[in-house]
């Protein structure tokens, strides 16, 4: 059986772009710089602070 090296490898997981961040949670582009610095790739705890930051 032949390998198949040709593959594209998976797609690794994006973190996200202040702007579209902060539409989406309705914070200043600012607020949203500051929280993706802080939790970086982890999109479950950026969103979890996102939601508190725009109450």
């Amino acid at each position: 059986m032949a390998d198949d090296t040709n593959k594209p490898a998976p797609a690794a997981p994006k973190g996200y772009e202040p702007i579209p961040f902060a539409k989406k949670h309705r914070i200043s582009v600012e607020d949203a710089k500051a929280i993706l610095a802080k939790h970086g790739d982890d999109r479950k705890a950026a969103d979890k602070e996102g939601r508190r930051v725009s109450l």
